[in-house]
């Protein structure tokens, strides 16, 4: 790497705190939660190093400094980690979609796990009387929702069509991505042409991926209308390419197939016997693999019964509630958002399930005690929340257990996390102040490759 340097007739300016900084070796102690290592220099200063691992004894240029923390980069290494891996796409480093492809998937597993029991442990002063067994499945091609951003970079050529480069604005230039399906890798570089081809490809901001079982679904996000030429430009890609394509003129709630009478895409769940159709612009996990095997575990732990009663808390369209309604006796799902609840009715009654389940729309993140106790007394709860957790519906539970016309708590919870530090703090609440033992805990890697962390906890009253 190129450093500017002081000619060599001249003295090295000994007060030069980047160069003395460049000269140090630093030994790596640990990860962040961005996979960048972390040391610590004499004075205790602690430098986050971009591709550093545990182990390594490096070589570091301060690229950013504040007072209390460094950022840097390897100029060398004395000594590689030995889970230190050769990443497996050209774009690794560059492009933002993937943080740990350097790392041996075991490691990034293990550093999960860690994390986990970590945050727990620190942030809510909880430990799982027992870690489960981290769920997983497969390492590549796996990512069947994704959202490309297209960008039109004259100095690149043309059209780009990918994820962000690592901590930037800026469109990676990708040509191929091991973690989408492969047939979805190979459209990288053909859509680049198509959207170049277009009418106005500087108004076409995003192309997201929705794959189920079936062909895969691009929805085109434009910000101008497209013209007739536009139309057969991507009718003619979908016949070549098996896709099938939907139109984004506005919001999610605009997004429509390019062709009417299109099936929507559809994801199966084999071990409850349930298919599951859902709009390209609703929310379902991107690793349909693993999804499979967190539903199953999920209700294993849960472990309903015919004579009970469940509550689904933040139940999407259905993920956790149609199967639960092939177990319990009625289930109550509440979610947030009208849009999925419709899709959860429909997948409901067209599994035969619409007699055992009940679809609410309500908001979990101002949920009170009252509006609790007013749903009556659940046998068990799931709880799968996004990133920002489930504070208020756990605080309401411990208020609403509490006082003269406590509410019959449910006997177990199994809490379902794509936030390790908000499951730490909704467990520090329901184990300090409502009494429940965390029985259980566990990752989900359900993003290889990523320092997505997805997580499951399973806590239980003492009988």
């Amino acid at each position: 790497m190129n450093r500017r340097r002081s000619p060599p007739s001249a003295p090295r300016r000994v007060d030069d705190a980047a160069l003395l900084a460049e000269q140090q070796w630093l030994s790596v102690e640990s990860l962040d939660l961005q996979a960048r290592g972390v040391a610590h220099r004499e004075q205790g200063k602690v430098v986050f190093i971009d591709d550093a691992l545990p182990g390594e004894r490096v070589q570091v240029r301060v690229v950013r400094s504040k007072p209390s923390w460094e950022q840097a980069r390897v100029l060398q290494r004395s000594r590689s980690a030995s889970t230190r891996v050769e990443p497996r796409c050209p774009h690794f480093g560059v492009c933002g979609g993937c943080s740990m492809q350097h790392i041996d998937l075991r490691a990034q597993i293990a550093f999960k796990q860690r994390t986990l029991e970590d945050d727990l442990q620190h942030l809510a002063g909880v430990r799982a009387q027992q870690m489960l067994r981290p769920l997983a499945g497969p390492d590549w091609g796996y990512r069947q929702r994704a959202r490309l951003t297209v960008r039109r970079v004259p100095s690149k050529g043309g059209v780009l069509v990918g994820f962000h480069e690592r901590a930037s604005s800026f469109v990676a230039d990708m040509r191929v991505c091991p973690v989408l399906p492969p047939r979805v890798s190979a459209l990288l570089v053909p859509l680049r042409e198509l959207v170049a081809g277009m009418s106005c490809p500087d108004r076409i901001p995003q192309i997201e991926l929705a794959a189920g079982d079936g062909d895969p679904v691009l929805v085109l996000r434009h910000l101008e209308p497209l013209d007739a030429q536009d139309l057969d430009r991507l009718r003619d890609f979908a016949a070549r390419h098996g896709v099938q394509w939907w139109l984004q003129p506005g919001g999610p709630a605009t997004a429509a197939a390019l062709d009417a009478g299109s099936p929507l895409p559809a994801y199966s769940l084999p071990e409850f016997g349930l298919r599951m159709p859902f709009r390209p612009t609703d929310f379902t996990q991107v690793n349909q693999q693993v999804n499979r095997a967190l539903v199953s575990r999920a209700l294993r732990l849960l472990q309903p019964r015919r004579a009970e009663r469940v509550a689904d808390w933040f139940c999407g369209l259905g993920n956790f509630t149609l199967p639960l309604a092939t177990l319990a006796g009625s289930v109550l799902g509440v979610e947030g958002s009208e849009s999925l609840l419709e899709r959860a009715r429909d997948n409901a009654t067209a599994c035969g399930l619409a007699q055992r389940v009940r679809f609410e729309a309500a908001n979990l993140f101002e949920i009170d005690a009252p509006a609790l106790r007013a749903r009556g007394a659940f046998d068990k709860w799931l709880v799968d929340p996004p990133r920002e957790g489930a504070l208020a519906l756990c605080k309401a539970l411990v208020q609403a257990m509490a006082g003269t016309d406590a509410l019959a708590a449910p006997r177990r919870i199994v809490y379902v996390s794509c936030n390790p530090a908000t499951l730490a703090r909704d467990a520090g609440v329901l184990v300090h102040q409502g009494g429940y033992v965390l029985r259980a805990a566990g990752v989900v890697n359900m993003f290889p490759h990523t320092s997505h962390i997805e997580s499951m906890a399973v806590f239980e009253l003492p009988a």
